[in-house]
């Protein structure tokens, strides 16, 4: 059973560490931007099992540092954290969820109805494709 909830941005950086930037230092996990993101937690038995960092410029939404503890993946937690945000940006009228995404990663973004754009780049090593899902409002109801 998996629970999400909002947490505080410097409870994302072991697991950003552990899983994104394993050479790193705790302390360098830190963003300048984690002031005006909002960052969600998957707990698992009590445990921070995966992490997520939520950006908003007006109806677009970027999500950034998804990482789920190396033991707990393949067992839907990043999936129910981006189904959760999803969530989230449809209801602060969000129209676009995107991120950049490690080339790596692209097939587990594909199966969760994002899709790549044109927009390729390498930092620090690592090669990032941003990728984007178009977020659909529900059908109001006739009142």
């Amino acid at each position: 059973m998996i629970s999400i909830e909002q947490i505080r941005p410097e409870h994302t950086w072991q697991l950003r560490r552990d899983v994104l930037y394993p050479g790193m230092m705790k302390h360098e996990m830190e963003m300048p931007e984690d002031i005006d993101g909002i960052h969600f937690g998957a707990f698992t038995d009590n445990k921070l099992a995966g992490v997520v960092s939520l950006f908003q410029n007006g109806t677009s939404f970027q999500f950034r540092k998804l990482a789920v503890d190396a033991a707990m993946q393949k067992a839907g937690i990043g999936k129910g954290l981006l189904a959760y945000i999803n969530k989230y940006a449809e209801e602060n009228d969000g129209t676009r969820l995107w991120c950049n995404a490690r080339t790596d990663a692209i097939g587990f973004y594909l199966k969760l109805g994002f899709v790549e754009t044109e927009d390729r780049f390498s930092k620090n090593g690592i090669d990032y494709v941003i990728m984007e899902k178009m977020i659909t409002p529900p059908l109001t109801q006739p009142g």
